[in-house]
Parts: structure tokens; sequence; C-alpha cells
């Protein structure tokens, strides 16, 4: 059933608590949309810091209505984002929407800013950096509100969407697994990742790598729990719904769904 139509490309989604959907649209901008159609699409912010919003990815809302959203990069759109995977430029960063205010950023220099999720008690907020495979962490409040830091590094794959956890912690989709020619290039001087990156945009799209995989991290970054499943490539959005996970992903044509009972924690 089709819920509505942005006129751009919709990536990330946040559901509101009065229905209506956060939607990141990667051509347009943050936008909030009513399934019903009675208030149609609603434009949120279409620019951060004076710059068009180049590639909107996903967003999360606080319970006082504050907007925590994410842009993948600043210098690539959607159609080229493998070349910003592969120039390895920290162009991403996180960015803030209050009601009735202006965005404006709190992290800048990420690797390619993709998922968001807020902790339990809205201390701090976590996005996912894809190129960098880790997850960044912006405290929000006590002592070290203002502060960032790195709870997850080293993860064994590129984190895409995440999403809370019941258990308070965090699933995290991984949209391929570790690439060590890609690592290995990401050392290379930015000379020959440009080189390599104009070569692979004349290249038909690579196909993806490797089966499903998710993690489950705790709100200190540690992976307490990871998933792998077959036939269901690019695991790009997962989130957990009555002891299942449902998974999205960029290349397969439907959502995809996972029994939990019986897979412990570890």
């Amino acid at each position: 059933m089709e819920t509505g139509r942005t006129g751009g490309r919709p990536l990330g989604l946040e559901v509101l608590p009065d229905g209506r959907l956060l939607v990141c649209d990667a051509e347009r901008g943050l936008l909030r949309l009513d399934p019903d159609g009675k208030q149609g699409v609603e434009m949120l912010a279409d620019s951060v810091a004076g710059a068009p919003l180049r590639f909107c990815s996903n967003a999360v809302a606080a319970s006082d209505g504050t907007v925590y959203f994410t842009v993948s990069s600043r210098r690539h759109g959607l159609g080229d984002w493998l070349s910003d995977i592969v120039e390895h430029q920290p162009t991403g960063l996180l960015a803030r929407l209050v009601p009735g205010g202006d965005a404006e950023v709190l992290l800048d220099g990420l690797q390619f800013a993709n998922g968001v999720a807020l902790a339990p008690d809205e201390s701090f907020v976590t996005v996912a950096e894809t190129g960098a495979r880790r997850l960044a962490r912006l405290w929000l409040t006590g002592p070290d509100a203002g502060c960032h830091d790195t709870p997850a590094d080293d993860l064994p794959g590129s984190p895409d969407n995440m999403s809370r956890s019941p258990g308070g912690g965090f699933w995290v989709a991984l949209a391929s697994p570790r690439t060590p020619p890609l690592e290995w290039l990401h050392r290379a001087a930015p000379r020959v990742r440009r080189a390599v990156a104009a070569v692979a945009r004349r290249l038909p799209p690579p196909p993806a790598l490797g089966g499903a995989r998710v993690v489950e991290v705790d709100t200190y970054g540690r992976v307490v729990r990871e998933l792998r499943g077959r036939g269901y490539r690019m695991v790009s959005g997962v989130a957990e719904y009555e002891g299942r996970l449902a998974l999205g992903s960029l290349q397969e044509g439907a959502v995809a769904w996972c029994d939990l009972s019986g897979r412990p924690s570890r």
C-alpha cells in the first residue's frame, strides 16, 4: 500500500507520535509526510549552515520534538554514493532541527554519516559512519554534554541504518562485509582514491557482497549479538518488533523477517 510520494528519493523514515512520518529525502531534504493525505508533504529543512541538503540520509525524533538527522555527503549525491566511499573524504555531518528553528550542524567531518539513534534516556545520539566502519556518539546531557567519542570501532562490516533495541542498545545493519581492497585504498594517497573513484563512475555498480548481516550493540558500543543469513543482500535497515527483526535492503525488492526466538545475546 502506498502511503505517499515525496517528489524525490526517500531514504530514512521515522514514525512520529502523531502517526506522521519523518522522511529524509536525498534530493529534497528533511520532510514530514501525512500518510492519511490530509496534510500532504511538509518541508522541514532543505539546507543547513547555508548549504543545500545534498544527501539527507536518516533521522530520529526526540521526545521534545527535536529532530536529529544525518547528511551522508556534502560532495556527492545519492546517485554517486560509491564515489564518496572510495574517495574517503569526511564530508558527512550530524544536524539538529529544533521545533520552530533552523537546522544546525552538531558534528562535522563524518565518514558517510548514515543511521542515527537516540539513547533510551536521550542522553546521547549515535551515528553510523559507513565509510569508517564505526559508530560516533555525541553527548547531549550530563557532564560530557557537547563532547563526542567513538563507542564502537572496527565493526565487522559497513554500518548503515540503525534503531534502538528493546534491550536498551541498538540494532545496526551491516550493508557489506569488510573489504580488504577498499581498506587498502583508504590508506592510499587522496589523488589515488580520486582516480579510482573516477574510474568506478564509468563502470556498472558492483554487485552486493555477502548475505544479510546485523549486529546488536549495547550502550557502551560492545557487540552483544550478531546475526547472519543467506539470500538477502545489502541490508540497509533493521528494526525489532514483537520478537522479530524487519530487514530492508537497497538490492532486494521485499522486506525480510528474522525470528529472534531462541537466539540469545552473548
